[in-house]
């Protein structure tokens, strides 16, 4: 023992906490609260209170909550602003973004109006606007095209066929394809929702999300492309999809229909410079220039008074029907063939709405509730594939807009939702002659945005390696795989990169910081000192089947000790001195019939001569010190007493030691069962060949302890639970003690379930903390030392 801490002295002012202490003291505590049984919470879950139905109430329809107390006088006039800066985008994001899903745009201003609607009444977030999004756009385009491509639809002419696609039948297929797709998807977010399965969007991190909204991005860029140059490229499908069609449109570039180009260079140098002018002065104006509604009205307007299209064949948006759809039942037939489709739908749309909606309610200090937010969404969608809408979430610039203009609840979404509404009624067919290369040059300059998400590769080489790896995987995934193959291949990873996090922890040895009751690793913190005969180690993870053998490994690792060798050196000299004994009794009765057994080597144990070289010493010395000096070797030492030339007996210990000597001595690693008892001292002095104890690592007397911290494990399975029984058995092979410490009620609770407790592993092994295992040891093993909990005490 160091003696900087055997020489002190200290004093426990509160009585060391093990899980069994703990226990009895709340056994005694008479306001100590009694678990329920199963059928007394069963019951208490059935029993309608009006508190629990109001909270049922409000938590179903939170638009209850804040609508009574809505202030007209300080919230109307904001929302009203906000709402019509937010309908006017709506407008063009609507009918550009129809385009990305291979619908006809008027389909994009539906989906802009019902799922608002629906989202007003169930939605927790006060901020985001919901509709139309690239992202889902393009995922929607991509099933639609799949389901519903051109080649089924071509005209016949008497009985040959023309290269001419019936379009009115592809977009009322295509239509029904993705109302199906909405619905399915809704039905899959409400389902997760009621199940309380909220924290799903977890699994899809921050570099994940963004690396996959940039990817599909380049997929919306792509789709797009046929509308800006005026080509009709093939539809490809599947894996490598967007190599095959960025390498047709490339192909037919010599095609090019220059009326088209000259639109949509025209109109997207128009918007780009419009929008700088926009946020130079932004922070001048109380709201945003409508940019894309100018560019439609402006286009629109040359288009119908240049006939466009008629001189210069220039495609337009085309008859867009004034009025509301009945609604009607998708068709349910096809959810076998887009289940997988709807899944990722599901996951993605809730992920982009769940992130902007934290955000704004981080900013300005309310609540959304996950699950919630997941049933609003799914419900928004479930009613808008009635309506034949497509798959919606929270758009990015729009909700940037509605906040950023005022926008204090959802009614602002209402009023954007009226603005939709009249335009679908009345202002629809003002927009016939729009042409489409205008829609493709507005979802061109709004996605700069997601384009500008590149620089987060430069930002995660620098702080994070492993989350720069999943960016770039998700990345590359989606772009080679599709959307949905490559989501899919994405969170596959990302779960890889969970497990490899858990199963490769950080592991440490923890020493105490002076005059604290803290312990820290003192690998990185030079001012913690580790208590000698004691090894503190943690694991920065949970324990669980992955890393449950790496865990035995680095506890053997850290605390030095070779304990595979040691146990099997302790049983191979048990087994030795077996055959020795047996071997001493054949040797007594040969002895008894022999004239002068003087000339065997004489063998003995410590139990037989230990005793009596010590008191012909101390006899010889004469000296009570010489007496204080001999040590009591302890783990059942072993004596070889070889005869020599010169009559001198040296004495060799081939295992034990004194606790306090910092002489490891010598042992024999190399003697067979026949080595001892032989008579001849050839073959003695060959088995007794020297070996330092140092190479089997730390010995018995340098550590007595160890205590595992278990603070950061919230869940232990069975495999984790025998690695610590073997911890626990090695060790105590070796006369090494083992404790936890730190360990949750949810642990000890499934340590109980384990059969983890025995005879020889009790509660009294688990302690409330590492200062209280620590205070147990040095007591345990009879050191005079404690710690005060006064900050002027130290340990």
């Amino acid at each position: 023992m160091d003696s900087r801490y055997s020489s002190r002295k200290y004093r426990i002012e509160r009585e060391v906490l093990d899980e069994q202490g703990l226990e009895e003291l709340a056994q005694r505590k008479p306001y100590a609260d009694t678990q329920p049984s199963v059928i007394s919470q069963l019951k208490d879950s059935m029993r309608c209170t009006v508190p629990k139905l109001k909270h049922g109430v409000l938590s179903t329809f939170p638009v209850l909550y804040w609508l009574p107390k809505y202030s007209v006088w300080d919230y109307g006039m904001p929302d009203l602003i906000s709402g019509i800066s937010v309908g006017i985008m709506h407008l063009p994001q609507g009918m550009a973004y129809a385009l990305l899903a291979s619908l006809p745009p008027v389909f994009g201003l539906y989906t802009s109006l019902y799922p608002a609607l629906i989202y007003f009444f169930f939605g927790t977030s006060r901020h985001i606007s919901i509709g139309t999004f690239a992202v889902l756009s393009i995922m929607v385009g991509s099933v639609t095209e799949r389901l519903a491509p051109d080649i089924d639809f071509l005209k016949l002419n008497g009985t040959n066929v023309t290269t001419e696609v019936d379009v009115a039948a592809r977009d009322s297929y295509r239509v029904q394809v993705a109302a199906a797709t909405t619905l399915l998807g809704g039905l899959i977010q409400v389902v997760l929702g009621l199940v309380k399965f909220g924290f799903v969007g977890t699994y899809l991190s921050e570099p994940l999300v963004r690396a996959y909204t940039t990817a599909a991005a380049v997929h919306a860029v792509v789709a797009q492309l046929k509308y800006i140059f005026g080509v009709s490229p093939a539809r490809f499908n599947g894996p490598l999809s967007l190599v095959y069609t960025l390498k047709d449109v490339c192909r037919l570039l010599p095609q090019t229909h220059l009326p088209t180009l000259v639109v949509s260079v025209v109109s997207m140098v128009l918007l780009i410079a419009a929008k700088e002018l926009n946020s130079f002065l932004s922070p001048r104006l109380p709201v945003p220039i409508p940019v894309e509604l100018i560019t439609i009205m402006a286009s629109t307007l040359t288009s119908n008074y240049g006939h466009l299209n008629r001189n210069y064949t220039i495609p337009v948006v085309g008859e867009i029907p004034s009025g509301l759809r009945s609604p009607i039942v998708p068709d349910v037939g096809i959810f076998s063939e887009i289940i997988g489709d709807a899944f990722a739908l599901a996951l993605v749309a809730y992920a982009i709405s769940i992130s902007l909606g934290k955000t704004f309610a981080l900013k300005h200090g309310y609540k959304v509730d996950n699950n919630q937010e997941l049933v609003a969404l799914g419900l928004s969608n479930t009613v808008g594939g009635f309506f034949q809408c497509y798959a919606v979430c929270a758009s990015m610039s729009r909700s940037l807009i509605q906040e950023s203009t005022g926008g204090k609840t959802q009614m602002a979404g209402i009023a954007s939702a009226i603005i939709v509404l009249v335009t679908i009624l009345k202002l629809g067919p003002l927009f016939q002659e729009l042409p489409k290369a205008v829609l493709a040059s507005i979802v061109f300059v709004n996605l700069k945005g997601m384009f500008k998400q590149y620089s987060d590769i430069v930002f995660l080489w620098r702080s994070n390696k492993t989350d720069l790896v999943l960016w770039l995987v998700t990345w590359v995934s989606t772009l080679l795989l599709n959307l949905d193959l490559g989501l899919a291949a994405a969170i596959m990873f990302a779960l890889l990169t969970v497990i490899f996090r858990t199963q490769r922890p950080t592991y440490s040895v923890l020493g105490n910081v002076e005059g604290s009751e803290l312990y820290v690793d003192i690998e990185t913190h030079k001012e913690a000192r580790e208590i000698p005969g004691i090894t503190i180690f943690r694991s920065s993870a949970t324990v669980y089947f992955a890393n449950a053998e790496l865990y035995l490994e680095a506890v053997k690792e850290k605390s030095g000790l070779d304990i595979n060798k040691m146990i099997f050196y302790k049983k191979r000299q048990e087994a030795k001195e077996k055959r020795r004994q047996k071997r001493e009794e054949r040797q007594e009765k040969r002895q008894a019939k022999r004239e002068n057994p003087a000339d065997q080597t004489p063998v003995f144990s410590v139990e037989k001569e230990a005793k009596c070289w010590r008191d012909t010493s101390v006899a010889r010395k004469g000296t009570e010190n010489d007496e204080e000096n001999w040590t009591d070797r302890e783990n059942g030492t072993v004596f070889v007493k070889p005869t020599t030339p010169d009559g001198q007996c040296r004495w060799e210990y081939l295992k034990g030691g004194d606790p306090d000597s910092t002489s490891l001595g010598w042992m024999s690693e190399q003697m067979d069962g026949d080595a001892l008892g032989s008579s001849s001292d050839d073959t003695l002095s060959r088995d007794l060949e020297r070996i330092s104890l140092g190479s089997l690592g730390k010995w018995t007397w340098d550590i007595h302890s160890i205590i595992l911290d278990l603070s950061t494990a919230n869940f232990i399975d069975t495999v984790a639970i025998k690695t610590m029984k073997n911890i626990f058995q090695d060790f105590s092979e070796i006369n090494i003690d083992i404790y936890l410490a730190g360990c949750q009620a949810s642990v000890v609770q499934q340590l109980e379930l384990g059969h983890f407790f025995s005879e020889s592993i009790t509660k009294r092994h688990l302690f409330a903390s590492v200062h209280d295992a620590v205070l147990y040891c040095l007591h345990h093993r009879g050191y005079e030392s404690s710690i005060d909990m006064d900050s002027n005490t130290k340990l």
